[in-house]
């Protein structure tokens, strides 16, 4: 019987005897922090804006949605536009321009009163969602038809 009071009071001890438990911080490398911060915040576009009145300054964000194969008829904005694709992928092209098609993830830029001629979902299959933000010093419909163009797809 003693080796088993042994144990019982062995086991009294541990259970009511104070746990310390210390936590290890591992702080990584400068060089890999570095790299973790890039993966974090990306630039996805940079670029000059157009001489705008500073005092009116306005910012519109628009979610544009093109089911499977649609598209939309050519027109024009009149204020600079940057835009991200969220999902699949659209093609565009302006007036003097080549078309594009950008994809997920991808940005592009439009001068202001530029012609769209084609913007349109890329696939007949899948639908395409981006954003467009008007950086406008005016009052102003955000999309206008344009005189003597025609044809969208």
């Amino acid at each position: 019987m003693a080796v088993f009071d042994h144990w019982a009071y062995i086991f009294a001890l541990v259970l009511h005897a104070p746990l310390r438990l210390e936590a290890a911080v591992v702080v990584p490398p400068p060089e890999v922090q570095a790299q973790r911060e890039a993966e974090r915040a990306r630039t996805v576009l940079s670029q000059s804006l157009p001489k705008l009145a500073g005092d009116r300054l306005a910012v519109k964000v628009v979610e544009v949605r093109y089911g499977p194969g649609e598209w939309s008829e050519p027109h024009s904005h009149p204020c600079p536009v940057v835009g991200y694709v969220l999902e699949g992928a659209v093609r565009m092209q302006l007036k003097r321009g080549t078309e594009v098609i950008y994809r997920a993830g991808e940005t592009f830029y439009e001068a202001p009163n530029g012609v769209h001629l084609v913007s349109a979902n890329a696939s007949e299959s899948a639908p395409a969602r981006f954003l467009a933000t008007f950086i406008c010093d005016h009052e102003a419909e955000l999309s206008t038809a344009p005189h003597g163009v025609g044809g969208g797809r």
